[in-house]
C-alpha cells in the first residue's frame, strides 16, 4: 500500500532511490514518471501515485520520454555503463585513457569520470590501481619475492609499489606484517561481546559478535598482517568508555582513533561522525551531502571497522526501514532504540 505523503516527498526530491517502488501520474497531460523525473514538478492536486508502470498504464496514462519510466532508469543505465568500464578495466594490460574507455562504452569521458567517481568513490584510474594493488596483495605471501609478484600483477617492477607511502612496506605484507603490533581486548556488553584493537596511534578496530572466537578470527581477517596481542587490563579504561556510550549514548566515548581507509571511505565515516545522536540519515542524503552516490557509500560503510565509533547504524534505508549492518540488524535498532531514548544534552 502506497504512502501518498511518502510518495510525494520522493517526487519532490526527485528521490532515484525510490524510482523501482512506484510512479507518479499526472492528469492534466496524461503522463506518469519516474519518482526522479527532472521534469518540472506538477501540482499535488494533480497527481495520482501507482505500484509500477503497468498500473498506470491500466489507468490509462502513458510514459514519460523524458525518464522512461517502463525501462531501466537513467541511473541504473549509469550503472551498467560503469560495469562495464570496470569489466575493461580489469581485462586490460594497461589501463586504457579516460578518453579511449569512454568511448568504448558511449560515454563523453566527463559523464564518465563524474559517473564513475559518484558510485565507486574513485576515478577509472585510481579504481583500476586499487585492483591491482589488491591482485598483487593476493600474490605476495605465496611469491617467492616482491618482484614476482609485482610482475603477476601487471607492474613493470616495484618502483611504484613503495612511492605510496603506505604503514606496511610490500615487503612487510610479504612477511604477513612484521613490525606492526596490535593489543586487543574483549569483553561482555549488551550487545553479546566486543572487541577492542589498538595500534600505537589509537582505536584500529570495534567489533561486535557472541563468542570470543568469532571475534579474534574477525580481527586476524582484518588484520592478517599484524602480530595480535592480547591486553584486557591495558584496555580496560577504554572498554569501559565504549560500553558506557552504549548503556547511556550521551556518554561519548572520548579515545584516539586510527582509522585506515582509502580518501573516500575516510570521507564517509568523518560524514557518520558528525551525525547527532538519536538522529538518522537515509543514505542518499549523505551520499548526496558529499556528492557521492548512495551505492559507494554503503560500500564504505560495510568497510567500516570501527562499530559505533564510526556511527553507520545511523544509516537508514530509503523508505526510512533498517538496511544492512554489518553486525546485524538485531544490534542496529537497539542502539537507534537507546540513542532515540537518551535525554537530550544540556
Amino acid at each position: 500500500m502506497l504512502d501518498p505523503d511518502r510518495c510525494w516527498q520522493a517526487v519532490c526530491a526527485r528521490d532515484a532511490a525510490r524510482d523501482n517502488q512506484f510512479v507518479f501520474a499526472v492528469r492534466s497531460t496524461g503522463i506518469y514518471c519516474r519518482p526522479s523525473c527532472p521534469a518540472r514538478r506538477p501540482r499535488r492536486d494533480n497527481v495520482s501515485f501507482h505500484a509500477d508502470a503497468q498500473s498506470a498504464e491500466a489507468a490509462g496514462f502513458r510514459p514519460c520520454r523524458r525518464c522512461s519510466p517502463q525501462g531501466a532508469s537513467p541511473a541504473e543505465q549509469l550503472d551498467q555503463l560503469v560495469a562495464a568500464a570496470c569489466r575493461l578495466l580489469v581485462e586490460q594490460d594497461k589501463t586504457p585513457a579516460l578518453e579511449q574507455l569512454a568511448a568504448r562504452i558511449g560515454l563523453s569521458a566527463s559523464h564518465l569520470a563524474r559517473a564513475f567517481k559518484a558510485r565507486t568513490g574513485l576515478t577509472p584510474k585510481a579504481w583500476a590501481n586499487a585492483q591491482r594493488r589488491a591482485q598483487l596483495e593476493a600474490g605476495l605471501p605465496q611469491a617467492e619475492s616482491v618482484l614476482q609478484a609485482a610482475l603477476a600483477a601487471g607492474y613493470s617492477g616495484t618502483r611504484a609499489l613503495y612511492a605510496q607511502g603506505d604503514a606496511l612496506s610490500p615487503a612487510q605484507r610479504r612477511r604477513r606484517g612484521a613490525g606492526e603490533a596490535l593489543r586487543y581486548a574483549i569483553a561482555a556488553c549488551p550487545l553479546g561481546q566486543l572487541l577492542l584493537a589498538s595500534s600505537a596511534k589509537g582505536v584500529c578496530a570495534l567489533l561486535f559478535g557472541d563468542t570470543d572466537e568469532a571475534l579474534e578470527s574477525e580481527l586476524r581477517q582484518r588484520f592478517a598482517a599484524a602480530r595480535l596481542q592480547r591486553d584486557d587490563a591495558g584496555l580496560g579504561d577504554w572498554l569501559q568508555q565504549v560500553i558506557g556510550q552504549i548503556e547511556e549514548p550521551q556518554r561519548a566515548a572520548q579515545l584516539p582513533l586510527d582509522l585506515r581507509g582509502t580518501v573516500f571511505q575516510q570521507q564517509v565515516w568523518h560524514a557518520l561522525q558528525q551525525i547527532p545522536v538519536g538522529q538518522t540519515r537515509r543514505y542518499g542524503e549523505l551520499a548526496a551531502s558529499i556528492g557521492s552516490h548512495p551505492r559507494a557509500v554503503a560500500q564504505a560503510c560495510a568497510s567500516n571497522p570501527l562499530g559505533l565509533l564510526v556511527p553507520c547504524h545511523r544509516l537508514i534505508g530509503a523508505n526510512g526501514a533498517l538496511s544492512g549492518y554489518r553486525w546485524g540488524l538485531a544490534r542496529k535498532a537497539a542502539l537507534l532504540q537507546g540513542e532515540a531514548q537518551a535525554p537530550d544534552e544540556g
